[in-house]
């Protein structure tokens, strides 16, 4: 299944709905957080290719991006470099989502510019403070 696709398709043109990108490479983590994303009611868009998030990063303006650090194609350190430099998407808060759990590492995230960052294997109820606290929820 070509869960970029599918969950394109989700988008309504003309919803108010806040928009959610999740960059992950993992099939079963982008449908949790398709699952919990759908919970608050939120658009979503499910992208497993590093090179095309900044494109679709570029077109749909998300209000949060979470970002899985440990992509094939690009690092989750370059995309955010890319995502950082770009007047379009540097406003836009972006959360790593990593395995990634040691010291160095935390600090290596924080000092890249990530907005937050949660690790791998997340509980769902962290996922949905982060939600909570970056998206205007109705």
């Amino acid at each position: 299944m070509d869960l970029g696709l599918s969950c394109a398709s989700r988008l309504q043109g003309t919803s108010k709905a806040p928009l959610i990108l999740a960059v992950e490479d993992n099939e079963d983590n982008l449908l949790i957080i398709d699952y919990i994303v759908d919970s608050f009611n939120c658009q979503f868009i499910g992208e497993s290719d590093g090179k095309r998030t900044l494109q679709i990063a570029k077109e749909f303006q998300p209000d949060l991006i979470l970002l899985d650090i440990m992509l094939p194609d690009l690092s989750g350190f370059d995309i955010l470099q890319c995502l950082k430099q770009d007047s379009l998407t540097s406003k836009i808060p972006v959360v790593a989502v990593t395995a990634l759990a040691m010291k160095e590492d935390e600090q290596r995230i924080q000092h890249a510019g990530f907005d937050e960052y949660i690790t791998k294997p997340f509980q769902l109820e962290d996922l949905e403070d982060i939600i909570r606290r970056y998206l205007p929820l109705r």
